[in-house]
This record gives C-alpha cells, sequence and structure tokens, in this order.
C-alpha cells in the first residue's frame, strides 16, 4: 500500500513539473509574438522617419492574443479582494480625494508622452533590461513622480491584441494590456488619451483601452464609449476645494481624421479643432470647481516656434476659466508663457518616447487653497531608452535654453516659474 501511495506522489510530481515547464514555454512564445519575433536590437523609432513595415509598425507584426489561444480580455477583479486606502477615497468613477500634506498642499507632476509599443526601441530597450523601471527612468525622477499627489502624463497609444492598423498612417502604435502595470512602476495616477494615436488600431483597441485603464484602476480624461464619456473631466477633491482636470486634442486638423473624434453614440477622443466645445467644459468646470487644469495635445512637430492655433486658442481657454495649461505633442521643448496671470506650458516635449538624446522635463506646480503656491520646471535628459533628472550644468543649460525662448515668464536657477512684469 505505501508503495502505490509513493508511486502515486511521485507520478504527481512529474506530472506538475511538466505542467509547469509547458506553461513557462507557452508565455515565452506569448512575449516572441507580442514582440513581433524581434529581440528589439533592431526596431527602428517612431520619430526616426525610417519605416520598417508596411502597416507603420517597425519590427515585424505583433501576433494577436486569438492567434495563439490565450485571453483577450483583462480579467476581472475579484470582488472579495482587500479594498486599499486609494480605493476607498474614489467616491463616484470621476471624483478622488486627495490628504494635504502639513502646510495644507497639494503636488501635481505632469509630464509628456511615453510609448510602451513593444516593435519600437524604447519599449524593446525596457524588456532587455530586465522590466525593470529604474534601469529605463532614473530613481531621482522616479522619486519626484511616485510622490506626487498626482502623477499625470500622455498615454500615445492603445492597449490591445486586437484591431488593424489604421489605413495611411505613417506609424501606429499598440501594447499589451498587461503593461498596463508599467505605469504602477511610474507612479502615474491618471493619462489623458487625447492624442492623435488612441485610435491607432480602430475601435475594438481603443475600446479595450478604456477598459485595461478602468480595471487597472487609473483615471483618463481627453475619450470615451461617447461624446459624454470624453469630454467628462477627473475631479480632485482637497478639502473643501475642488479641482477639475480636462483633456482635448486638436491633433490631426483635417475633415476626416485617423483619430476618430467621439460622437453622442460611438466611441473616440475629445477633439477640440474648433474650440467652442472646449471652451464651454471649461466654463461648466469652473462654475463647479476652484481650480481648472486642461491638459490639451496642440502644437507643430520638431520645433520650438508656437504655431498660430496655439496662439489663438490658448487666450480663449484662459478666458473660459482654465488656471493652468498644459500642452504636448511637439515632441520637444517649447516656451512657458502667461496670459492675465494663467501659466501656459506650450509643450512638456518627450518623455519616455523614443531614443533620440532631447531635452526633456517635468513641471511640478504646488496648490493650496488659495491657487498655485509655486510651479517649478525640472529639466530632464531623454536618451539611450533613458530618462533622468539633469543636475548641474546641464540643468542650468536647459534652464536657460527656455528663459530664452520664454518671454512673459521668468525661471529661475532652480527652474521656479513666475509671470514677468511686462505679463
Amino acid at each position: 500500500m505505501k508503495k502505490k501511495i509513493g508511486t502515486f506522489f511521485i507520478t504527481l510530481l512529474i506530472v506538475m513539473a511538466l505542467g509547469s515547464v509547458l506553461l513557462f514555454g507557452l508565455a515565452r512564445w506569448r512575449d516572441a509574438g507580442r514582440a513581433g519575433q524581434d529581440d528589439g536590437s533592431g526596431v527602428e523609432d517612431p520619430a526616426s522617419g525610417e519605416h520598417a513595415t508596411s502597416n507603420g509598425s517597425a519590427g515585424g507584426e505583433i501576433i494577436s492574443a486569438d492567434e495563439i489561444g490565450i485571453f483577450t480580455e483583462m480579467p476581472s477583479p475579484d470582488e472579495d479582494a482587500e479594498v486599499t486606502p486609494e480605493e476607498e477615497e474614489v467616491l463616484d468613477p470621476y471624483t478622488y480625494r486627495l490628504e494635504t500634506s502639513d502646510d495644507g498642499t497639494v503636488t501635481f507632476v505632469f509630464a509628456g508622452d511615453i510609448l510602451f509599443d513593444p516593435a519600437y526601441a524604447i519599449f524593446a530597450t525596457y524588456r532587455q533590461r530586465g522590466e525593470q523601471i529604474e534601469q529605463c527612468i532614473s530613481e531621482d525622477l522616479l522619486e519626484e513622480m511616485r510622490s506626487a499627489d498626482v502623477m499625470m502624463i500622455n498615454n500615445e497609444f492603445p492597449y490591445s491584441y486586437r484591431g488593424e492598423p489604421v489605413p495611411d498612417k505613417t506609424y501606429t502604435f499598440r501594447a499589451s494590456p498587461e503593461s498596463v502595470s508599467v505605469l504602477y512602476d511610474m507612479g502615474v495616477d491618471i493619462v489623458a488619451l487625447a492624442n492623435n494615436h488612441a485610435y491607432d488600431y480602430g475601435e475594438d483597441a481603443f475600446l479595450d483601452t478604456l477598459d485595461t485603464l478602468e480595471q487597472a484602476g487609473i483615471p483618463y480624461v481627453g475619450a470615451g464609449r461617447n461624446l459624454e464619456e470624453a469630454v467628462q473631466p477627473i475631479y480632485y477633491l482637497v478639502g473643501d476645494s475642488k479641482i477639475a482636470v480636462l483633456s482635448a486634442t486638436q491633433i490631426e486638423r483635417t475633415a476626416s481624421p485617423h483619430t476618430v473624434g467621439a460622437t453622442e453614440d460611438t466611441p473616440g477622443v475629445f477633439r477640440c479643432l474648433e474650440t467652442e466645445l472646449l471652451e464651454e467644459k471649461i466654463r461648466e468646470a469652473k462654475e463647479e470647481c476652484d481650480f481648472v487644469i486642461v491638459y490639451i495635445h496642440w502644437g507643430t512637430e520638431s520645433t520650438d516656434e508656437l504655431d498660430w492655433r496655439q496662439r489663438d486658442d490658448a487666450p480663449l481657454y484662459v478666458e473660459a476659466g482654465a488656471d493652468i495649461i498644459i500642452g504636448d505633442h511637439p515632441h520637444c521643448l517649447q516656451e512657458i508663457g502667461y496670459i492675465d496671470g494663467v501659466p501656459v506650458i506650450y509643450s512638456l516635449g518627450n518623455f519616455w518616447f523614443n531614443s533620440r538624446t532631447m531635452d526633456s522635463c517635468i513641471v511640478k506646480m504646488t496648490l493650496s487653497e488659495d491657487g498655485i503656491q509655486s510651479l517649478q520646471f525640472v529639466p530632464c535628459l531623454q536618451s539611450n531608452c533613458s530618462v533622468s533628472l539633469l543636475e548641474g550644468t546641464e540643468r542650468a543649460r536647459v534652464i536657460s535654453y527656455m528663459q530664452g525662448i520664454s518671454h512673459t515668464a521668468n525661471i529661475d536657477q532652480d527652474g521656479y516659474v513666475t509671470p514677468t512684469s511686462a505679463e
């Protein structure tokens, strides 16, 4: 009898071991499929001007989950799971409460474009470096991001295994739903989806993106399953004060854009090529809130010169009630300005987007119930598929450059921004 029992357990252990090997092999096969059978060493950058495949995705075709037989939907949250303190703070799907520091303030940190598509250099390199975010973003910069009460970035791609690249578009991006966990590692609290790449793989991938972020518990602005959702702000309660965050895009500037705008009954992004709706939503937010943040996708790529839409539209949003305007899309830094006392960060530049060596930044805003207590431009450098804080002479160089192109703002040696007397 003991011999039979022993044989049974030995057989069971062998079966379990074989099962583990099989599951590990399937996971490795799955990862290879998502990376387009490419180890990342030869992928092209999205801004390089080179185009690797006919569908606009460098490094080969990304194999879908359906093709290798794994799930295509994110697992549902465990209803019996323990609720974290952060989850208890959610008052409704769009409202969150923030606790102030000892001096009664909260901090917001804003950064620009990120890209998690494994067929491009940034995320391929992240994988090569052991999927350790500390190998791609310096620890002192991560500390700034993680310690903020609210950290916001531009999520410039969909999360999905589904869909096809939008026809006739030069660059199309897509990331696996599992990669949303990298946002946690970065300390991200909210993302903007109002950009010209959220719809790169069509409606199914766009909807998967909304589902993925919602299931991950990460708020988003600037997109939705219909127009009502797309224009919906996220609110933060701080003591007796209320802060609104809105996001919209005016890229692409055509009547029939690749990135579809939401309608009353169809999904898409919040488009503001015509400014009236965004102005209206800013006014509505201002009537309800003490402070309104507008995060907008605008401008011309690869130049620090403002285009006419930025110059013409910014005053409209200030007049409607915006208390700060944060811009991105140009992939480089642009000036900081003031309009009637309201700061306008015209372009944050790339944050963690490609392998190019480029000046970058985060912008840190400290708020109290009386408004902005401090606004700080913090110089960074994107290089070699990494981003880090700048120090010493390099930090001084970027601050000097920004002061030279910013005509209505003073930027001191520590990066603190104030309006000029002429503003």
